[in-house]
């Protein structure tokens, strides 16, 4: 068990999902959290971090950094992201172990897992088929990521733990038009077209790939929850157990807006993943749920858009 004072360090803490887990551990009363910016610690950096992370000596590292995209940035800079992600998560993961740190939450996402798969994804799934081009760089680095905290268990008696959550969304989020997740990508087309009077929007693909949507807050609450667990399993889905078409949540969020517009598909762009709905059995095993509605998560992340 994490107590209230016991020194917490999160990487990433300006970041989307980072943001999020920062702000849920003040409200839950955590008095000892520490937190750098790029300038005062480059995670690329393996000397910097070993330094860094011996000297404070956490109980607990949460890394929510990450060189994150959507489909577009996948793609296109895809050696930089396969590198950067192999090297922060290193050299955080390898840094906590010679630092003496024995808890550990790293995040990935449910692209780790193979692309042809038409039913719930289990975690024992993961590297049991091909992953998705796009994306695969990212992918494979996170899954490097995952085997690194699962052999270190093994051999080490650690206790660290990785998240994959299904695609987030909330507050703090990328909207960038290239490099946001399609979600946000959707959010802020459809918000610009109202404000500019427009009648249509191009959604990429086909509008029929599925995909599941969780709320950025309930990604934090499981890590708090999985952050005070001591438990067997390393590799944990985190999801709602809910999926919709990309046109689905296009109409979803017009109604939000008030908004009627036509929708043209850009079939010429890449759809990704057919499906990739997690089965989230194992989270629910150990007692943990997602607690927000789509209909509630939207509604505060336009919130936070004002």
């Amino acid at each position: 068990m994490v107590d209230k004072k016991s020194k917490v360090f999160l990487a990433g803490h300006k970041g989307h999902l980072g943001s999020a887990i920062y702000k849920n551990l003040i409200k839950r009363g955590y008095k000892n959290i520490v937190i750098k910016n790029k300038k005062q610690l480059d995670l690329l950096n393996q000397s910097q971090v070993f330094k860094f992370l011996k000297k404070i000596k956490p109980k607990v590292v949460i890394i929510a950094a990450a060189r994150v995209g959507g489909i577009y940035a996948n793609n296109k800079f895809r050696g930089k992201f396969i590198y950067e992600n192999l090297q922060i998560q290193n050299n955080l993961i390898h840094g906590s172990y010679m630092a003496g740190t024995k808890n550990l939450i790293f995040f990935g996402s449910s692209c780790i897992y193979p692309r042809d798969i038409n039913k719930t994804i289990t975690e024992k799934m993961l590297l049991s088929g091909k992953l998705e081009y796009t994306n695969e760089p990212y992918a494979i680095a996170k899954i490097a990521g995952i085997k690194l905290c699962e052999s270190y268990n093994i051999q080490y008696k650690t206790n660290y733990k990785c998240l994959m959550p299904c695609n987030s969304y909330g507050p703090n989020d990328n909207y960038d038009t290239k490099n946001s997740h399609f979600f946000a990508a959707l959010i802020k087309k459809i918000y610009l077209a109202k404000k500019n009077n427009k009648k249509l929007i191009t959604i990429w693909g086909s509008g029929k790939p599925k995909r599941e949507l969780i709320f950025v807050n309930d990604i934090a609450d499981a890590c708090i929850f999985f952050m005070n667990k001591k438990i067997p399993s390393t590799l944990i889905n985190i999801g709602t157990g809910n999926d919709k078409t990309i046109l689905e949540y296009a109409k979803i969020l017009m109604l939000e807006f008030k908004v009627k517009l036509k929708i043209k598909f850009d079939k010429t762009k890449p759809d990704g993943v057919k499906k990739k709905l997690l089965n989230i059995d194992l989270a629910k095993k150990y007692g943990w749920t997602a607690k927000t509605s789509l209909n509630e998560g939207i509604k505060r992340t336009l919130e936070s858009l004002n």
